[in-house]
Formats: C-alpha cells, structure tokens, sequence
C-alpha cells in the first residue's frame, strides 16, 4: 500500500464514483459534468440549441457521429448535466431491440422511464401530477390542450378521470397510461362513465401504433406548464438501427423526422441522437438506404430521405488533440488523488505515455492512465498498462433477418 494516504482526509465519494465509471469505461452523468470542458466547438453548438429552447421556445435536432469510444455518450451525458442547469427535463436512452426506433410505442414506456426532472437523481414524473388538482389552472390548461390540439383526444378523457377518480387502482391505473402502459380504449370508456355518468364518443380511436405522438406532444407542453424550461432527449446508439430490416429502416428514419425537424405540436424540446462514425459507410451505403426508400417510398420519399441526408453529411466528431487528452489525464491524475486521499505524484508525461499503451481510443486511453495511477497507489510502483479493446457491434440484422 502507498505510504502518502491522509487518513485526515475524508473519502471523496464522487471521485471515487467518478474513477470506478471510468475503470469500468461505462460513461456516467457525474463523468459528464467532470469533463464537460473537452471539445469545446460542438459544446458551444448544443448550448446554443439548448439557449434557443430555454430563451426562445424553439424545438430543434441534431445527430452527432464519432467512433466506437470516442466519447460520443460521455459528450451526451454533458449535454444531461448542461440541461439540468438549466431547468430542463431530461430523458436519455439507448435503442436496443426492446427500445427500437421504428416503433414509437415502444420507445415512448422506455423513453418515459428514463426521464429525470431537472436536478433530480432517480427518473420519474408521476408525482408532479400529484400537484395537479381537478379545477386549478394548470388542469383546465392540459385538459384544453388534450381536446383540441391532438390528433385524438384520447388523453382528453384520460385526464379528466385521472383528476376526478377516487380509487386508488384506477388512478394508479390512469398515470401508468401516461408512463406508456397504454390502457385500452373500451376500459378507460368503462372508467369514465363510472366517474361522470357519461358516454365517451372519441373523435378518433387511439391507436398506439398509429397515435404515440399525441403522448409525445402532451409531455412537451405539459412540462412547459408546469414551469421548466424545456425538454431535452438524448438517443444514444442511434447505430443499432441498422440491425433493421430496410422497412423497419425506412420507419426509424420517419420516426427521427418527428424529433430532427419538430413540428408546432412538439414544444421547446431539443433531441440529439448519437451514431457511430462507420454507420453511412456500413448501413446507409452499404445496405442501400436510398435506392431503398426509391423502391419503398416512390412518391413520398419524405421526410425519409432529409434524415439520411442529415446522417449523412453530419460531421464526426474530431479526435480529442493531445493538449486536451494531457488536460483530461491530469483531471483524472487530481480525482484519483482525491478518490484514495494520496499525493498522486506521477508526472504528466509518464501518464501520458502510459495511455497511449491503451491504443488511440480516449476511454482505452483514459483506462490505461488509471492503471498506472492504481499500480502506483498500491504498490508504489507501475508496471506496462495493457489495456484490451472491445470490438464495435455489427449491424447484422435482428434475429438473421434478411432484407427484403
């Protein structure tokens, strides 16, 4: 064991988090805010779309692209930290097959799960509607924009019984609707006739598969309402998409059209979706995205083909220079000293030498440097750091499907 511990010190637990998530390489939202000072000309970028949503109720998306553990989710989980600042409701995800773009209500439970109130630690906003009350302002105001602003009004009856209902099943019942456990339309009539004595006659029959956005756009305003500053969702992964079939394809890029280029019913929401460096090459040129949406989607090629040209011509993210990979390793240098209360006296250029042993990916790098800092804190001395790389995922389609 090192012999400079200052046991006067007390544990630093965040830095102790911070170095674990980045042994670990998993990127967290306290690594985020840590290193929110790396590639400061994209950072500038998001801050003025985030601005432009706090300031001037703006909506907008982008897509930022970089190689497999380049920092990509790091970047994202800034972007978290920078939201919630600024009083903004963040929701963060990762596409998976459970969480597929091409299926809104799936993503939407998923998405809802993942969603924090501005400078919260756990996900959730169910209890915010316990502050609504049947009558108040903020009730009369959703209820309004649930009958006329909506392609359903679905959530029109939905809310009216969730303010009005005394059971303690229904409304639990009712607010898990909200979350995406959609209730069916014939037990929210039987709900609703309970509690009013009237027949519900739905302008149009909510279907999830063809009507999630309504829920989308609800939430928008609904967090508008109640006060925040806007809507933030990050979409990491954005890569698995290409497992798709070029159907399921054609439909995720539909779908991303909705978040990319919001329209009026999507209120003071920023989206960002991450994508790795190799999916044009791979997925868009390689499995023929375009002559696919020509076959498919002749005489409505849109809004399809604007998100593939948004994919497109995205810029990747430019590898970090090596004065800001030395300033990044002298960040962990300080969080490991404080993280295990030691004099962390190794100098700079031996940590930067180490890193390098971890290959050119920042996390392998920033791995690498920690090695050398825990041999050199345990032992008093280091060996070679040798770091192991994990391969990038393949786009193979889901299940060995083939394209049709």
């Amino acid at each position: 064991m090192h012999e400079a511990i200052n046991t006067a010190v007390p544990v630093d637990m965040e830095s102790r988090h911070i170095i674990e998530a980045l042994r670990s390489g998993i990127p967290s939202r306290i690594v985020g805010r840590c290193f929110s000072d790396a590639r400061p000309k994209i950072l500038k970028e998001l801050s003025g779309h985030i601005e432009d949503v706090c300031e001037r109720q703006k909506s907008a998306g982008m897509i930022i692209s970089g190689k497999y553990g380049e920092g990509k989710t790091h970047l994202l989980n800034t972007v978290f930290n920078m939201a919630s600042e600024n009083n903004m409701v963040v929701s963060y995800l990762s596409l998976s097959k459970e969480t597929p773009m091409d299926k809104l209500h799936l993503l939407y439970p998923k998405l809802m799960a993942n969603t924090y109130l501005p400078k919260r630690l756990q996900p959730g906003f169910a209890q915010v509607f316990d502050t609504m009350t049947a009558g108040s302002r903020l009730a009369s105001e959703m209820i309004s924009y649930a009958a006329g602003q909506l392609q359903t009004d679905k959530l029109y009856y939905l809310l009216r019984a969730c303010l009005n209902t005394e059971d303690a099943e229904e409304k639990f019942q009712l607010l898990a609707d909200l979350e995406g456990d959609f209730i069916a339309n014939a037990t929210l009539r039987q709900i609703y006739k309970r509690i009013f004595n009237q027949t519900v006659k739905y302008n149009v029959n909510f279907s999830k598969t063809k009507h999630c956005r309504d829920y989308f756009a609800f939430m928008s305003h609904f967090f508008v309402q109640l006060g925040f500053s806007g809507w933030v969702i990050l979409i990491d992964e954005g890569e698995l998409m290409g497992r798709l079939s070029k159907k399921g394809r054609l439909n995720a890029y539909r779908n991303m059209a909705y978040f990319l280029f919001p329209q009026r019913e999507f209120e003071s929401v920023f989206s960002l979706f991450a994508y790795s460096a190799s999916y044009v090459e791979d997925v868009v040129i390689g499995k023929h995205d375009f002559e696919n949406l020509e076959e498919i989607h002749p005489a409505e090629p849109e809004p399809m083909r604007s998100v593939l040209g948004q994919i497109v011509k995205t810029p990747q993210l430019s590898p970090l220079t090596e004065k800001e990979i030395r300033e990044i390793l002298e960040k962990v240098r300080e969080i490991h000293g404080r993280a295990y209360r030691w004099d962390a006296g190794i100098d700079i250029e031996s940590l930067v030498k180490a890193s390098q042993n971890g290959g050119y990916l920042l996390r392998t790098r920033i791995r690498a440097a920690i090695e050398l800092l825990d041999q050199e804190y345990q032992y008093g001395e280091a060996g070679e750091a040798v770091i192991g790389t994990v391969a990038e995922s393949s786009y193979e389609e889901e299940n060995g499907a083939e394209e049709t």
